[in-house]
C-alpha cells in the first residue's frame, strides 16, 4: 500500500485555503534577483524564534526571511543563519526549494490532532502570545511539511 492510501487524505479534512509558499534558500540575495520580478517587492524581515520546541528539545534559531505575493497566496523565503529548526535540517541535506505549505487556522493544537491521524508529526512549535501560534508537522516519506499557523490578519 503507498502512503497515500494509508490515511484519509485532501479534502475530507477541510482544511482553508493555503495562504503561503514557503522556499528555503542559502541566500536571500540571489532568491530576490531571481524571484522579486515574479513575487515582489519583498518585504525582509529578522524572522528568528527563541524558546521553541524543535524535536522535543527548547531550541532558537536564527533566519532571515523575504516576503512576497502570487495575488493572495504568500511566497516566503528563508534563509536559515544559525540554530535548530525544520530549515536547517533542509539545508544540511543538501535540499533548496520548496519547503512548506501554510494553513492559517483558528486552532492549531486541533488540527494538530487532525493532522495526526494522516500520519503527521508536530517537529516545531510555538506559542508567540494567546493569539499567536504556529506549528510545522511533517510526515514519513513526504519531503514538504506543513505549517498551521494562528494569528490574526494584518
Amino acid at each position: 500500500m503507498n502512503p497515500a492510501e494509508e490515511f484519509d487524505t485532501g479534502a475530507r479534512l477541510a482544511l482553508p485555503p493555503i495562504d503561503q509558499i514557503g522556499f528555503v534558500v542559502r541566500s536571500l540575495e540571489e532568491a530576490s534577483v531571481q524571484y522579486e520580478p515574479l513575487f515582489g517587492p519583498f518585504t525582509r524581515i529578522d524572522g528568528s524564534v527563541t524558546s521553541a520546541t524543535y524535536r522535543g528539545r527548547e531550541a532558537d534559531v536564527k533566519l532571515d526571511i523575504l516576503f512576497g505575493h502570487s495575488g493572495e497566496i504568500e511566497i516566503e523565503f528563508i534563509q536559515w543563519r544559525s540554530g535548530q529548526s525544520p530549515h536547517r535540517e533542509f539545508i544540511e541535506a543538501g535540499r533548496e526549494g520548496m519547503h512548506h505549505l501554510r494553513y492559517r487556522v483558528d486552532d492549531v493544537d486541533h488540527w494538530i490532532e487532525k493532522l495526526n491521524l494522516q500520519g503527521y508529526r508536530t517537529i516545531w512549535y510555538k506559542v508567540f502570545s494567546p493569539d499567536i501560534t504556529f506549528a510545522y508537522l511533517e510526515r514519513e516519506s513526504d519531503p514538504l511539511l506543513i505549517e498551521l499557523l494562528k494569528m490574526p490578519q494584518s
